[in-house]
């Protein structure tokens, strides 16, 4: 099945040409099935390439996928159109009595502040408490796993001394965990941050399993027993100029950065870009989608409140 979204969206067009099986809101409505609600609260600047990303993965299983795109009302976003905005997204307000299969928490440049000094982090904070009683699966990604962590189980994050900027072998510590069926012994996973977690915080909480994790880059992926919350410290959603855009957008203005590791073959940056990630990433998100979604959520989401999701093993 395919994702159902907005044909004006500006995905469509990239995803209908990359032969992603897109569907639009009127071809879905002729279907006798329910599609998966997944919110994603999209905190990148570049919200197009975001979105762009996102949608790819989600539309690449057989499950027919429905999203709805949330923007914090706290945050002006200056790199997005506002008419881009008002198409295609919904404040929390607009969705907050509604409940959903899924929701995605993306990343945010904003690790050189304290999580109490992000001007939307009292908004944010109110939408993860909402996600517990209405979402079955939250997926947390990068800054959004670092910001999870701290406000559900008090985990803070540490400064790191050089940014961590690259795409890095990790490897499987639940190797039978649903999240990661199917994966190679060593995957590699882009990275992009100056923040960490510590092991030796997260091994405090009993009910937080690491499930992956890099030599160099530390835990990657970590989740609830049950799968209701995923937190993923990396970015397998990235397309294979993201870290490019990033290296040459610091590098023209002067600031301090290294080529990015294992990105450019024998890391020339002459070379164009070397994806070793595209496998892992669309397993990740099938699993997430398949076994931590799809086939624990209740058929009638009203019932999110009284339901718990099947102990994942």
């Amino acid at each position: 099945m395919p994702i159902k979204m907005n044909s004006q969206l500006p995905a469509y067009r990239t995803l209908t040409n990359e032969n992603i099986f897109v569907m639009t809101e009127t071809r879905a409505e002729t279907q006798d099935i329910r599609p998966l609600q997944i919110a994603i609260v999209n905190l990148m600047p570049t919200k197009v390439d975001t979105e762009t990303q996102l949608l790819r993965l989600l539309g690449n299983t057989p499950l027919q996928v429905e999203t709805e795109l949330i923007t914090m009302v706290s945050h002006e976003t200056r790199n997005t159109s506002a008419e881009h905005m008002r198409s295609f997204y919904k404040t929390f307000q607009d969705i907050r009595d509604r409940n959903f299969d899924g929701m995605i928490i993306t990343g945010a440049p904003v690790e050189h502040l304290p999580f109490e000094e992000v001007e939307y982090w009292d908004e944010l904070c109110e939408i993860m408490a909402w996600s517990r009683k209405h979402v079955h699966s939250t997926f947390h990604i990068c800054w959004g796993a670092q910001a999870g962590l701290y406000y559900h189980f008090g985990i803070p994050k540490r400064q790191l001394d050089k940014k961590l900027f690259g795409v890095f072998p990790h490897r499987a510590e639940r190797k039978h965990y649903i999240l990661l069926r199917g994966f190679d012994d060593v995957f590699m996973v882009p990275h992009s941050r100056h923040t960490t977690i510590d092991r030796a915080e997260v091994e405090k909480h009993p009910e937080l399993k690491i499930l992956a994790s890099s030599e160099e880059a530390g835990i990657y992926a970590l989740s609830t027993e049950n799968g209701k919350q995923v937190f993923i410290t990396g970015h397998s959603e990235y397309d294979p100029g993201t870290l490019e855009k990033e290296y040459l957008r610091d590098k023209n203005a002067g600031l301090p950065i290294e080529v990015p590791k294992n990105y450019y073959p024998n890391d020339d940056d002459t070379q164009p870009p070397m994806v070793t990630w595209r496998s892992h990433a669309h397993l990740l998100y099938a699993n997430w989608l398949n076994y931590l979604v799809y086939q624990t959520t209740p058929y009638d989401l009203t019932k999110l409140k009284e339901d718990e999701a099947s102990p994942a093993v």
